[in-house]
Protein backbone atom coordinates (compact mmCIF):
# COMPACT_ATOMS: atom_id res chain seq x y z
CA UNK A 1 0.00 0.00 0.00
CA UNK A 2 1.76 3.51 -1.12
CA UNK A 3 0.72 6.79 1.25
CA UNK A 4 0.43 9.10 -1.65
CA UNK A 5 -1.82 10.78 -0.10
CA UNK A 6 -1.29 14.79 -0.10
CA UNK A 7 -0.86 16.57 3.45
CA UNK A 8 -3.95 18.17 5.06
CA UNK A 9 -4.15 21.96 4.48
CA UNK A 10 -3.54 24.02 7.16
CA UNK A 11 -5.21 27.52 7.89
CA UNK A 12 -2.69 29.90 9.32
CA UNK A 13 -4.00 32.80 10.99
CA UNK A 14 -2.26 36.01 10.99
CA UNK A 15 -2.43 38.08 13.83
CA UNK A 16 -1.69 42.01 13.60
CA UNK A 17 -1.00 44.41 16.50
CA UNK A 18 -3.21 47.73 16.64
CA UNK A 19 0.00 50.07 15.29
CA UNK A 20 1.07 47.61 12.29
CA UNK A 21 -2.27 47.96 11.38
CA UNK A 22 -2.59 51.86 11.43
CA UNK A 23 0.16 51.64 9.21
CA UNK A 24 3.04 53.34 8.37
CA UNK A 25 3.13 56.70 6.10
CA UNK A 26 6.55 56.65 4.00
CA UNK A 27 7.69 58.77 0.97
CA UNK A 28 10.95 56.62 0.41
CA UNK A 29 12.50 53.25 0.16
CA UNK A 30 16.03 52.48 0.32
CA UNK A 31 17.51 49.19 -0.77
CA UNK A 32 20.56 47.29 0.49
CA UNK A 33 21.63 43.56 -0.37
CA UNK A 34 24.07 41.36 0.37
CA UNK A 35 24.57 37.69 -1.20
CA UNK A 36 22.27 36.30 1.00
CA UNK A 37 19.30 39.07 1.84
CA UNK A 38 17.91 41.87 0.72
CA UNK A 39 16.91 44.87 3.60
CA UNK A 40 14.42 47.16 2.89
CA UNK A 41 14.37 50.00 4.69
CA UNK A 42 10.68 52.50 4.75
CA UNK A 43 11.51 56.42 5.56
CA UNK A 44 9.09 59.05 6.06
CA UNK A 45 10.90 62.27 4.87
CA UNK A 46 9.38 65.46 6.17
CA UNK A 47 9.69 68.46 3.64
CA UNK A 48 12.62 71.10 4.59
CA UNK A 49 14.51 68.65 7.06
CA UNK A 50 17.95 67.64 7.01
CA UNK A 51 16.93 64.18 9.01
CA UNK A 52 14.87 61.64 7.79
CA UNK A 53 13.41 58.52 10.28
CA UNK A 54 13.09 55.11 9.29
CA UNK A 55 9.83 53.56 9.72
CA UNK A 56 10.67 50.22 8.90
CA UNK A 57 13.12 47.76 7.96
CA UNK A 58 11.81 44.52 6.29
CA UNK A 59 14.56 41.79 5.47
CA UNK A 60 14.25 39.40 2.92
CA UNK A 61 15.91 35.97 1.09
CA UNK A 62 16.37 37.32 -2.65
CA UNK A 63 13.46 34.35 -3.72
CA UNK A 64 11.08 36.00 -1.03
CA UNK A 65 12.10 39.41 -2.62
CA UNK A 66 11.51 38.00 -6.26
CA UNK A 67 8.09 36.69 -5.04
CA UNK A 68 7.16 40.38 -3.96
CA UNK A 69 7.96 41.88 -7.13
CA UNK A 70 5.79 39.78 -8.99
CA UNK A 71 2.95 40.13 -7.02
CA UNK A 72 3.84 44.33 -6.53
CA UNK A 73 3.46 43.86 -10.33
CA UNK A 74 0.34 42.03 -10.63
CA UNK A 75 -0.71 44.83 -8.43
CA UNK A 76 0.02 47.45 -10.07
CA UNK A 77 -0.91 46.44 -13.65
CA UNK A 78 -4.52 45.25 -12.14
CA UNK A 79 -4.85 49.03 -9.94
CA UNK A 80 -3.58 50.84 -13.50
CA UNK A 81 -6.01 48.80 -15.76
CA UNK A 82 -8.72 50.37 -13.36
CA UNK A 83 -7.58 53.94 -12.71
CA UNK A 84 -5.62 54.82 -15.62
CA UNK A 85 -1.76 54.75 -15.65
CA UNK A 86 0.70 56.05 -12.46
CA UNK A 87 2.38 58.72 -13.90
CA UNK A 88 6.01 59.67 -12.13
CA UNK A 89 7.32 61.98 -14.61
CA UNK A 90 7.34 65.65 -13.98
CA UNK A 91 5.76 66.38 -17.11
CA UNK A 92 2.63 64.41 -17.42
CA UNK A 93 4.28 61.58 -19.34
CA UNK A 94 4.24 57.50 -18.07
CA UNK A 95 7.75 56.43 -17.34
CA UNK A 96 8.96 52.83 -19.21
Amino acid sequence: MSDNSKPPDVSLQIQMDDDVANGQYVNMAMVNHSETEFTLDFIYVQPHQPRAKVRSRIILNPKHLKRLVAVLQDGISKYEARFGTIVLSDDGRPMH
